[in-house]
């Protein structure tokens, strides 16, 4: 409904002014839609904006006459009041299942996220990753793209090379019950020690890197075991989170389908490429300093060069490419983008993120000092459980379980996602768990309230007729989730979704603090329990593409 009233004001706009770009755009806090247009027009035709615009809205009256929208000037700007028919058709629209899915796209999107080192399990300096790509491809499949969800498995690394030589020369038995991401740390760990302590193995490590280069069997089996194994637990985590993926791709494809060679022999030939016993592209004329190195003295390829073959794979099969990368990937990704500029592909977009890191500090796999996202899922659980608990004793314990962990996936993606990428954070456990705050808990609580009484109600009539303030607020609000889907697909900020549903959960519970629902009579209450229902479904569909669970019951 928003799109449609948008599309009508801006087109009579445009119709009564002459003018392309009519400046239309929120109304802030006194009206749905304001134009400031009549301060070009007055550049133009060197009159009084205020006058410009009265003479605009006697226009836009005659035109938008019967649409029942409300036209209002305040000096200069002309602002837009939406009326009952507004009301009725956002309600109508937001009790449908799916409610804010916009018309699918014909074109084909790849997001990738996460792609940590198979080397140990995913920590928390990883999961910021995961949940912005979750979210974004969450939001993406909402706005009606074709989405294919990618993780870039590194499984020709150095550090698999560590792994793989830690398993064949240390005896490390896997304990009872352990994942095998943590098992592969422990390997990780204890052959980092050995090797910082004996310089000469640091060959047999090189040795590695060229075996698995050049296609040896079996140095191939014995990196994809390691890489397998880690990967096993890695998945087990992200489904946890509600963070899976659709695809894993391994570099090492591009260099065994020759892509990978492929892309460097063309590259070989530019003018910015720089043979000096390395392969190198100087990128001066991107801003530059520091050369693009693709291939080591030695003739192996660096991951650059395998990651260039995947994003030129990815640029012939997607309209639309985007990545989530830390920001100490800032460089290597815009040379990348450079890069592919060079070759006439298709440069990735990259939604480059701040580290949330906990109190504790920060982390490191190679040195065996982290926090995995297990650790912390399992953490947060128990204090959710504590905290329904001590809400709902009468609760049988597989329930209060259940709700817990909802809770704690839910507190721990809302905390991260509810700050804008470009600022790092530190993981705050109070906050993240406040019922009564700024967190997932306080939206899932509102969703579960609205769940309540529409159990309560039983059957009643559906009636689009608001009248208090509170009521029009709320069901304003609920007509910008289609909109808000729209624009974090084109500007790539997640963490507004996050600030949407909170505000709406805010609005609902002050809607449901000074409107009694089930006390009030006739139509008075058909009319209530219309909004809570249509609240209930918002609120449902804004939790859903956060990744945390819409639950009925706190």
């Amino acid at each position: 409904m928003y799109f449609q009233t948008y599309k009508k004001i801006e087109d009579t706009l445009r119709e009564v002014t002459g003018q392309d770009d009519v400046m239309l755009g929120d109304g802030g806090e006194h009206a749905d839609l304001a134009t400031t247009v009549a301060f070009s027009l007055a550049k133009i035709k060197k009159q009084n904006p205020a006058q410009i615009a009265g003479e605009i809205s006697t226009l836009l009256e005659d035109k938008l006459k019967g649409e029942d929208i409300k036209i209002e000037t305040k000096g200069p700007y002309i602002n837009f009041i939406f009326g009952k028919f507004y009301i009725e058709g956002v309600l109508k629209a937001a009790l449908l299942e799916g409610y804010g899915q916009l018309p699918d796209k014909p074109e084909r999107a790849c997001l990738e996220h996460t792609s940590a080192n198979p080397n140990g399990p995913l920590h928390v300096g990883h999961i910021r990753n995961s949940v912005i790509g979750d979210t974004l491809s969450r939001v993406f499949r909402k706005a009606g793209y074709n989405l294919d969800v990618e993780y870039y498995v590194n499984d020709m690394g150095r550090q698999i090379a560590i792994v793989s030589w830690g398993f064949d020369n240390l005896d490390i038995p896997r304990k009872e019950g352990e994942k095998g991401d943590r098992y592969v740390a422990d390997v990780y760990v204890a052959a980092n020690r050995v090797l910082a302590e004996d310089e000469s193995l640091k060959a047999e490590i090189d040795r590695r890197m060229a075996l698995i280069e050049q296609g040896d069997p079996e140095m191939v089996r014995k990196f994809r075991d390691a890489v397998s194994l880690c990967l096993e637990g890695m998945k087990e985590t992200l489904i946890t989170l509600n963070a899976p993926h659709n695809r894993f791709i391994y570099e090492s494809d591009f260099v065994k389908n020759k892509l990978m060679l492929n892309v460097l022999h063309r590259l070989e030939s530019l003018p910015q490429a720089k043979h000096e016993d390395t392969l190198a592209l100087d990128l001066t004329e991107f801003g530059f300093e520091k050369d693009y190195v693709l291939r080591r003295s030695d003739g192996t390829s660096v991951y650059a060069a395998r990651d260039l073959a995947y994003h030129e794979w990815k640029s012939d099969n997607f309209d639309k490419i985007v990545n989530i990368l830390g920001a100490d990937h800032k460089l290597i990704g815009a040379q990348l983008q450079a890069t592919m500029t060079l070759l006439g592909d298709k440069a990735p977009e990259i939604v480059f993120f701040e580290f949330v890191s906990l109190p504790e500090g920060s982390m490191s796999t190679r040195a065996g000092k982290f926090i995995s996202a297990d650790d912390l899922i399992e953490e947060v659980t128990k204090r959710a459980l504590e905290e329904v608990t001590l809400r709902r004793p009468e609760l049988p314990d597989d329930e209060k379980m259940s709700i817990a962990k909802s809770v704690a996936v839910g507190a721990i993606r809302y905390d991260i996602i509810r700050v804008s990428q470009e600022k790092s954070t530190v993981f705050n456990w109070k906050e993240a768990l406040d019922f009564e705050k700024q967190s997932a808990p306080y939206i899932q609580y509102a969703h579960a309230r609205a769940c309540s009484i529409l159990k309560k109600a039983d059957e009643f009539t559906e009636n689009y007729t608001l009248t208090e303030d509170q009521e029009i607020a709320l069901a304003k609000h609920i007509a910008l989730f289609p909109k808000v889907i729209d624009e974090i697909s084109r500007d790539l900020r997640p963490h507004v979704l996050a600030i949407y549903a909170r505000e709406l959960a805010d609005i609902f519970n002050t809607f449901y603090r000074f409107n009694p629902v089930l006390k009030a009579e006739g139509d008075v209450r058909d009319a209530r329990l219309t909004l809570v229902k249509a609240s209930q479904n918002t609120l449902k569909e804004a939790l859903l593409t956060l990744g945390i669970d819409a639950i009925e019951s706190m």
